[in-house]
């Protein structure tokens, strides 16, 4: 017979597994169309409070993998502006009317360009999807924003994800 405890914690990990492949396959691929120098899931694990759970990056020092988000600019109006499928695109932030410690957040994560796109599934405002361009601006064209509309729904479609 076997042990039940121990089936339902393979059967987590399988689950996790196969989620941090589809994570990376879409955040590798999604850069890789856009060209940008870093794509990553900022994943919220309590209301407004996130981490950056996956990146794709052009160059390993471009990583932030772990960090949090400025979490005292994310407040309730912004969650309800992704939570109605906002987009947020910045091209420079420099010269970007966002709030400055938006501004000094990016600045200090190396981020010259800023693209964000909800990932919203049945339950609300799972997550993020966020493209960096950290070596200059960026001009984001309709069709990336498509692209990270489209990696967006996939993981927001995801069996591991709605559970």
């Amino acid at each position: 017979m076997s042990d039940p405890g121990l089936e339902k914690l393979l059967h987590r990990l399988s689950n996790n597994l196969s989620e941090d492949k589809l994570v990376q396959n879409v955040t590798n691929n999604v850069r890789k169309q856009i060209g940008v120098d870093r794509v990553l899931l900022y994943y919220f694990y309590r209301q407004w409070e996130g981490r950056v759970t996956f990146e794709s990056l052009s160059y390993v020092n471009y990583s932030i993998l772990g960090s949090t988000g400025p979490d005292e600019c994310f407040n309730i109006e912004y969650a309800k502006l992704y939570l109605n499928g906002r987009v947020s695109a910045i091209a420079n932030i420099d010269t970007a009317p966002i709030a400055e410690c938006h501004r000094d957040f990016l600045k200090t994560i190396g981020v010259q360009a800023n693209l964000v796109v909800p990932i919203l599934t049945s339950a609300g405002l799972w997550g993020l999807l966020v493209a960096h361009h950290c070596q200059s601006s960026f001009d984001w064209l309709p069709k990336h924003i498509e692209i990270m509309k489209t990696g967006a729904k996939k993981l927001a479609e995801a069996k591991t994800i709605q559970e």
